[in-house]
């Protein structure tokens, strides 16, 4: 009998139970509200009505792909659920298509037409689809002369926390890069986010921002069902970002300092600066600098920020942001507000 494929409806508990115990039996553990509940598909496929191969998808992510290796046919089964999911996303209208795996599988996804684009000890990253990290790169404003210097960041909104930061490494080089994270899962908009920052930098003349696209993205978006429990989840996941701004971001377009902000506040974000630290020299160096503080004198926060929306008190924050980030305050805020009710969380940086 042919194997079939079947979409596997994960809010029916026999079918979630199915999917899990399938899973586990390969090795894969994690089945957290944070992983699962971005899943927009699940395929399963079935021989002689047992499943022995599945796939998901999260967005234009894949997840939980999984092949029983002991049957013979596994590597067809692999590339069943795959070209499965694939053909779903584009009817989607989604043609850009990401996967985290480990190492080991890496050359699987590469036979089905997928090409890496990092690999740690515990993750390899890999992209198919009508566009690539190529055409990403080349769209980047290239310039080779002087020094040029980068920072990375959410700007959730854009501060003057962050203003001081980019104004620090605009005195410090030629050029600065400013990477806005493209990734949607915050109180503002991808797009906000970027107008944002563009505004609140327009008069550094030496300053270029620009979207992170799919390749500098939040920790949070980063799979981590994988990994093992025992695994720190936080330096594998920003091992792999540092990994694509070492590799392949900063040799393109001449990147020799990266810049970061003292994370007295976040443990995760302090983490995160760790891991630049030691995986980014020798070929790019780290400089951090120390956060601005409010005339109170605490460290400027976007959170402070974004409660102050929360609890319609944005007044209380007109000495910490830009102009143009109080202008955008004031004319969205009941939307913004509505974000939040609707379940938008504005904790974190």
């Amino acid at each position: 009998m042919n194997p079939e494929i079947r979409a596997l409806n994960l809010q029916a508990e026999d079918s979630k139970r199915q999917w899990e115990d399938f899973l586990i039996g390969l090795g894969i553990q994690d089945f957290s509200d944070t992983e699962v509940s971005q899943l927009d598909q699940t395929l399963g496929l079935f021989s002689d009505g047992q499943l022995v191969a599945t796939g998901s998808a999260a967005g234009n992510i894949l997840k939980y792909v999984a092949v029983n290796h002991t049957d013979l046919e596994s590597a067809g089964y692999f590339n069943r659920v795959v070209s499965a999911l694939l053909t779903n996303l584009s009817q989607r209208g989604i043609f850009h298509v990401l996967v985290y795996t480990k190492p080991q599988y890496s050359l699987s996804f590469q036979r089905v037409g997928f090409q890496e684009i990092v690999h740690s000890e515990t993750a390899a990253f890999l992209e198919t689809g009508d566009t690539s990290i190529s055409d990403y790169l080349a769209k980047l404003p290239h310039d080779s002369s002087g020094q040029a210097g980068a920072i990375v960041m959410n700007a959730n909104p854009f501060t003057l926390g962050h203003r001081f930061l980019v104004e620090q490494a605009a005195t410090q080089c030629d050029r600065v890069y400013v990477f806005v994270v493209s990734t949607n899962r915050s109180l503002f908009s991808a797009k906000e986010r970027l107008d944002l920052v563009r505004a609140g930098t327009a008069d550094l003349k030496n300053v270029i921002v620009v979207p992170g696209a799919d390749y500098l993205v939040s920790y949070a978006t980063f799979p981590a069902y994988f990994l093992s429990a025992t695994t720190d989840k936080i330096v594998y996941q920003t091992t792999i970002d540092a990994l694509i701004f070492k590799e392949r971001i900063a040799p393109e377009i001449g990147i020799a300092t990266r810049f970061l902000g003292t994370e007295p506040q976040s443990k995760t974000t302090d983490t995160y600066n760790q891991v630049l630290q030691r995986v980014l020299p020798p070929a790019v160096r780290v400089t951090v600098l120390p956060r601005k503080t409010a005339p109170d004198g605490q460290v400027i926060s976007a959170r402070v920020v974004r409660y102050a929306i929360k609890n319609d008190m944005i007044k209380s924050v007109q000495a910490i942001v830009p102009v143009s980030t109080y202008t955008f305050l004031n004319n969205h805020l009941e939307e913004l507000q509505q974000r939040i009710k609707k379940g938008m969380k504005i904790d974190g940086n």
